[in-house]
């Protein structure tokens, strides 16, 4: 059966659990960034319409979700995550821009961002015109920021005073579109893949210092 993609409503609840322990266990599996959501926040987003779902017949293939900031200036899709009995077929690039045009199409004038980990999300942030920004250039709230508690790297973010981390900032701003060609698009994304796993590497040596060598 085909994988179908699906703006979510109140009759998709019944999932809202599975999506939270899938987000939970994808965390955990890379040690790194995705905030963790409760079942009832999942569901609001579900019934507000600010969601997206992908569904092989009933079974839970992936999930992404809307979250609006500063009086609707800035919008961010967030828990992109897809079950691991659909990876590597493409699916998060679909549901990302599945939600993508869901945003632009309820806040035309919000400018549009996520932080993440994930190289391929970045790589389908780029390709839908995001580019990489300081955490400076999102959006200031305090509720926002404070969704990072349970990620287990929010010490970094608060050592650093919120200025870096090891998630990357990418923002889409419709009133200053990308209009790179797609070989500069690339060749600057390599070159920031290379930035960001130095970055990575640096914070890591902090978190986890290398074990002594014994005599």
């Amino acid at each position: 059966m085909p994988i179908t993609l699906h703006y979510c409503t109140s009759s998709h609840h019944p999932y809202a659990v599975a999506i939270c322990e899938l987000i939970e266990t994808a965390a955990k599996q890379r040690g790194t960034g995705i905030a963790k959501r409760e079942p009832e926040y999942i569901k609001t987003k579900m019934t507000n319409g600010n969601a997206v779902i992908a569904l092989d017949g009933e079974q839970l293939a992936g999930f992404c979700y809307i979250e609006i900031w500063d009086n609707k200036k800035y919008v961010a899709n967030s828990g992109l995550i897809v079950h691991w009995d659909y990876r590597g077929h493409g699916l998060a690039k679909k549901i990302k821009a599945k939600a993508f045009e869901l945003s632009k199409k309820k806040y035309p004038e919000a400018k549009l961002f996520g932080i993440t980990t994930s190289l391929p999300v970045m790589k389908i942030n780029s390709d839908l015109g995001y580019k990489p920004v300081t955490f400076s250039e999102l959006t200031q709230d305090e509720t926002f920021w404070k969704g990072c508690q349970s990620c287990p790297n929010y010490d970094i973010l608060t050592r650093n005073n919120r200025s870096n981390c090891l998630c990357t900032g990418m923002l889409y701003d419709p009133k200053k579109p990308n209009t790179q060609s797609e070989e500069k698009k690339k060749q600057n994304l390599e070159t920031f893949y290379r930035w960001v796993r130095l970055k990575k590497q640096s914070f890591l040596k902090v978190i986890k210092p290398s074990k002594q060598i014994k005599s």
